[in-house]
């Protein structure tokens, strides 16, 4: 365990002037001046956790979801996934269900231990361990090795999405993290787009010292991943300490390496004074985890979740399955290569969207609603678009699924961040992230288990081949909808203020009397909205 060690009793806590224009009054200093310190402070902090964090996910990602290409590689040479292991398409489905049942389990328990141990080292063991079990999905021989593996990455990746949204929410605050997990986010769709890409090589490979072309793929994923996850321990900066503070570890901690703290001097000061909120970290108790349990806005942001990721999954895990039955005539390696321009699309709109819904962040079921449309209209498109002679636009319809997949998921964290960050603290984002997520990926075992190759009757080859899976997937997409209008309308009505009395990051209190008003709890109070964007600044 880690302790906080006072070396320094008289903290400055004078609080930067938080106005973003013109002078202070009790100084007399430029106000602006004060606010460019801040966001010099959050960019060193992106410098040092956005790329660790994409790295990671990319990794963790493109070792979840090779099952999905492993489905159609070297179909030709008999060496597909299904066709080494003999597994039917409800074995691969079924194995494809168990990872996300473990989500669903061990979710919110790894997201609380992270709360308790040092953040930086658990995201390190999850990476790790991701690393070892992909590597060891190449010597897969028969369908009990598959559902075993399966459901061991399951069990050691749970808590790594809500855990880098909780992560955050110990450097930035709420309104600020939209984009951030955009950022980061966007590793998932590069990896689907580059892993769909380098799948070719690896069928290439197919032979080569006596593995076939996916087992290629899942060894050297799965090496790197081990590599990256060690890495991380001297990457990724622990949680942050006031200034006169130092950390001291004891136990087995004692003997992991101690990272190099994400700010120092003045920076520390600064972030120290605009996020006071995340330095106030009463040990949490199984009476605060109830009470996030008890509070009725989780269970709209569950179900806004449900939908999104369900259908992110689905169209992931079954992308080159889905094209194969718009156009037969396609190779595995075609297959491959139309599967990226998908992804490619995803991460256009997450760095579109994202951005702006940060801006304008009293609006986020705006921003999620849009996009859940534009998925509807792209999954219609591919259900009834095209024809036999030209089944273009039927994958067009595939593209617009993946441009507005991209917002919804990161829009969806973000929301729980900044409501349960303000109404519980700590342990409300840890937890209501963790439920998010975890229960949210029940729909990602409606799609992976229950539909395309798992639901027989809808396999059929033909005009209506997974006809009534993408139906399945629009009535979940429009669940979403409901429920962020739903939040909405109940946001307004009931409110979301914060449950203990409101204190000034100056004022002298014990931990736990209440909730932090900070410089950028205050900042909050108002949308930054177009201002102060590079083409507006003088």
């Amino acid at each position: 365990m880690e302790k906080e060690v006072a070396v320094n009793h008289s903290v400055q806590e004078s609080g930067l002037r938080d106005v973003e224009v013109g002078m202070d009054p009790e100084s007399g200093r430029d106000a602006t001046v004060e606010i460019e310190k801040i966001e010099r402070v959050y960019r060193k902090l992106d410098y040092r956790i956005i790329p660790a964090f994409w790295t990671l996910y990319f990794l963790c990602s493109a070792i979840r979801s090779n099952v999905g290409l492993a489905q159609t590689m070297n179909q030709k040479q008999g060496h597909s996934l299904s066709q080494e292991l003999q597994l039917t398409p409800r074995e691969v489905s079924t194995g494809l269900a168990l990872f996300y049942v473990c989500y669903v389990i061990f979710d919110l328990p790894s997201n609380l231990i992270m709360t308790r141990l040092s953040p930086s080292v658990w995201m390190s063991r999850i990476v790790t361990c991701v690393g070892i079990i992909g590597a060891c999905m190449a010597a897969m021989r028969a369908a009990w090795s598959f559902y075993l593996l399966r459901l061991l990455l399951g069990i050691v990746i749970a808590g790594m999405w809500p855990g880098m949204a909780y992560y955050l929410t110990l450097f930035y605050p709420p309104s600020r993290t939209g984009k951030r997990i955009g950022q980061y986010f966007t590793a998932a769709q590069v990896s689907a787009a580059v892993v769909g890409l380098v799948s070719a090589g690896f069928q290439k490979m197919d032979g080569l010292g006596g593995l076939v072309g996916f087992q290629w793929m899942f060894l050297l994923y799965g090496l790197v991943g081990v590599l990256v996850g060690i890495g991380l321990l001297w990457w990724l900066p622990d949680r942050p300490l006031p200034p006169g503070k130092i950390r001291t570890k004891t136990g087995l901690l004692k003997w992991v390496p101690q990272s190099p703290p994400a700010l120092t001097g003045e920076d520390a000061r600064i972030h120290y004074e605009d996020l006071t909120r995340v330095y106030h970290r009463p040990r949490w108790t199984l009476k605060d985890l109830g009470r996030v349990f008890m509070d009725w806005r989780v269970w709209p942001l569950l179900l806004m979740y449900f939908g999104v990721v369900g259908v992110g999954i689905g169209v992931q895990n079954y992308a080159t399955v889905i094209i194969q039955a718009t156009n037969s005539k396609l190779t595995s390696i075609e297959l491959s290569l139309l599967s990226a321009p998908i992804w490619i699309c995803d991460l256009i709109a997450i760095l579109l969207v994202t951005p702006i819904s940060d801006r304008f962040h009293h609006h986020r079921a705006l921003f999620f609603s849009i996009p859940v449309c534009i998925q509807i209209a792209g999954l219609l498109l591919t259900t009834y678009g095209g024809s036999p002679s030209n089944p273009w636009p039927r994958y067009g319809g595939l593209l617009m699924v993946g441009f507005g997949l991209g917002p919804t998921v990161p829009i969806t964290m973000t929301w729980t961040n900044e409501i349960f960050q303000s109404r519980h603290g700590e342990v409300g984002v840890a937890a209501a992230s963790a439920l998010v997520s975890g229960w949210g990926n029940l729909g990602s075992i409606l799609t992976t288990y229950a539909l395309f190759t798992g639901w027989p009757a809808d396999s059929k080859p033909g005009r209506k081949q997974y006809r009534k899976s993408t139906l399945v997937m629009v009535g979940i997409l429009c669940l979403s909808i409901l429920s962020s209008i739903v939040m909405t309308v109940l946001l307004k009505y009931v409110g979301n203020g914060p449950r203990g009395k409101q204190i000034s990051s100056g004022s002298s209190t014990s931990e736990g009397e209440g909730i932090v008003m900070d410089g950028a709890a205050r900042r909050e109070l108002q949308q930054r909205g177009f201002g102060r964007l590079w083409w507006r600044r003088r």
